[in-house]
């Protein structure tokens, strides 16, 4: 049998989808939470073989989720369900180590089918984007003098705040939890040397030629 673990805010969703899959014969929901802090805490101790996560979530995401738990067992599959087709949330999700990243209208059987694949081993990811990925990780390495310490998260939060998004926005769109985002910023700021996020505006409007 296949061990799933659900994550979505939405009981009636949480419970089509145990239906769903548990018709299957070959799959078992052997938990499921409506809170990103609670399954980061439950999912390692159940080890179900798929987690599938929801990306937005009141308390967090699923991203950040499938990040928390394959850092602890990296034995667990990250399936990604969302409403929304966003190249940014994509490039997160496989920075995080997700298996695949599927849109709720997904068909049935076709979920049915993807975590099969995900628990066998395989990526639901397209082949294409992960080496858009891996192309924007490596492009982090030509970059400006000033800026060759920071991580790539941290560059791209610093372009964030070049644009002149507040920490909440940035947040929204990396799928981030608000503190992370802070603390992100608090730790470019030290890396530059600098005091105030509208130093960093500047530097970085003047290195990535970023405008607000």
């Amino acid at each position: 049998m296949i061990r799933v673990f659900l994550l979505d805010d939405h009981e009636v969703v949480r419970r089509g989808l145990a239906d769903l899959l548990q018709s299957s014969g070959d799959i078992e929901v052997v938990g499921e939470s409506g809170s990103a802090q609670e399954a980061a805490r439950r999912i390692p101790a159940l080890r179900p073989d798929v987690a599938i996560l929801d990306a937005r979530l009141p308390d967090g995401n699923g991203i950040d989720v499938c990040r928390d738990i394959r850092a602890v067992d990296s034995s667990i599959k990250g399936l990604i369900l969302t409403s929304y087709e966003d190249d940014e949330a994509l490039f997160a999700a496989i920075m995080a180590g997700a298996a695949g990243y599927v849109l709720k209208q997904i068909r049935g059987t076709d979920l049915v089918d993807a975590v099969r694949r995900v628990a066998a081993g395989q990526s639901l990811l397209d082949p294409a984007i992960t080496t858009r990925v891996l192309e924007r990780i490596r492009n982090g390495v030509e970059q400006p003098r000033e800026l060759k310490s920071l991580t790539e998260q941290e560059r791209r939060i610093l372009e964030y705040v070049a644009e002149g998004l507040t920490n909440r926005e940035i947040a929204g769109r990396m799928f981030l939890a608000e503190k992370t985002v802070k603390n992100y910023v608090s730790s470019v700021l030290a890396k530059l040397g600098l005091e105030r996020r509208t130093q960093a505006a500047v530097l970085a409007t003047r290195l990535l030629g970023k405008t607000p």
